[in-house]
């Protein structure tokens, strides 16, 4: 092993949590079909890797050194609970010879998880959480967050779900091609969220972006536009991800603090990304079908990254963009943006009437405070646009956010803006 330090042991299983637990899990649920065990396994690998790392360094291959403990922490409670009644099978899983996967590789296990865990006897929520939780690996608390719900409640759903895969003995494969459409939405909207956690994660100590994840959502996001070329929103979650993840590299200020999409250096953009997210939104659009809401989200963020500067962003196509989302989805969060762009169009007073309503249900949703203390701002109410700016502050959020927030609270005089489109 490589000398290490307790801090280089640390940082090394941190980094390998990030990139390794999918493929740690995924690669023990096609070898034991069992994902309560998959997850189980894999936590204990990572907390033998946090003394023996600590004490004898970082392996040279960290990601091989946690499936192949994962593998042995799981037979090893397969021994210990007599879980098989079926002893041939069991002999099989404990002497399983197939060839190891090449160092580095992921192939498509991933993949195959997500279908998993997205199969239609869930609901549709229960699927997102439970791939989130196995895909991601993100923790109970932060999905609860991403669903606007409480920790407990999400960690009841999370064990019903697997409870439910278990009982249903649905299959670890990615399904067969008439079975596609009917899971495909699912693991779209798995993937958006998996990418939204990378692109604005949402723990308090959290690093600000996690490109570990983003990256995955890209990647999966390809494989199921493959698997789906005709499918007009597989096309459009992969360009609405493109046309995201092409502004990362300048949504953090070196201070830490989150960068708002009108004050972003666009030459810092990356060009190839929005190129590619660009022509995948023509397609769409040239293809005569109606657009989805991943399609139209894409439509809005091409036209946001085909302005060359803040001032000449097209509100009205924006704006038109949202009416035709907001029929799709009527969600409060949709409303909310939708009522952004309403107000750069038609003015603070408009898009604070339209805010003003979706109060009660995005009370616990940061964006929803920061947004409303902005055009209380430009309408000169001052002390109130300060109460707003507090109760954002107030909730649990991503540190970049929590210090573009706090920033504009000691400057009182400061333009507040919507972090993000």
């Amino acid at each position: 092993m490589s000398a290490a330090s307790g801090l280089d042991a640390g940082e090394a299983l941190a980094r390998a949590h990030r990139e390794e637990w999918a493929r740690v899990v995924a690669s023990l649920a096609r070898r034991f079909g069992d994902l309560d065990l998959a997850e189980d396994a894999a936590a204990e690998a990572f907390a033998a890797a946090v003394e023996r790392w600590r004490a004898d360094g970082v392996p040279p291959n960290p990601g091989a050194w946690l499936t192949t403990t994962a593998n042995r922490k799981a037979i090893d409670r397969i021994r210990r609970e007599n879980r098989r009644g079926d002893k041939h099978r069991e002999a099989l899983m404990l002497h399983d010879d197939s060839p190891p996967e090449p160092l580095g590789a992921v192939g498509d296990d991933r993949l195959r998880l997500v279908f998993t865990c997205c199969h239609p006897a869930l609901a549709m929520e229960a699927r997102v959480a439970l791939t989130l939780r196995l895909l991601g690996g993100l923790t109970v608390a932060e999905i609860a967050r991403a669903f606007l719900v409480q920790e407990g409640a999400m960690a009841r759903r999370i064990t019903r779900a697997k409870a439910k895969i278990a009982e249903a003995r649905i299959p670890y494969r990615v399904p067969s091609a008439q079975d596609l459409p009917a899971r495909v939405s699912g693991v779209l909207a798995v993937l958006y969220l998996v990418f939204n956690e990378g692109y604005l994660a949402t723990g308090p100590g959290s690093d600000p972006v996690r490109p570990a994840l983003t990256a995955e959502a890209i990647r999966l996001a390809r494989l199921v536009r493959d698997l789906l070329p005709d499918d007009g929103e597989a096309a459009g979650l992969l360009a609405l991800m493109l046309l995201t993840e092409a502004r990362r590299a300048a949504r953090v200020a070196a201070d830490g603090a989150l960068v708002p999409l009108g004050e972003q250096d666009r030459t810092a953009w990356d060009a190839e990304l929005i190129a590619e997210g660009h022509r995948l939104v023509r397609e769409r659009l040239a293809s005569g079908e109606a657009p989805g809401r991943y399609q139209l989200l894409a439509a809005v963020n091409a036209v946001h990254t085909s302005a060359r500067t803040a001032a000449e962003t097209d509100w009205r196509q924006v704006v038109a963009l949202y009416d035709q989302l907001v029929r799709l989805d009527p969600s409060p969060v949709v409303a909310l943006n939708r009522a952004v762009a309403v107000a750069e169009l038609d003015g603070p007073q408009v898009g604070l009437a339209l805010i003003e309503p979706l109060g009660e249900a995005l009370a616990r949703y940061r964006a929803y405070h920061a947004a409303r203390a902005e055009l209380l701002r430009r309408l000169g109410r001052d002390a109130e646009a300060r109460a707003a700016l507090g109760a954002a502050l107030e909730l649990p959020g991503n540190a970049a956010e929590t210090a573009y927030l706090t920033r504009l609270m000691e400057r009182p005089e400061a333009p507040i803006r919507k972090t993000d489109q």
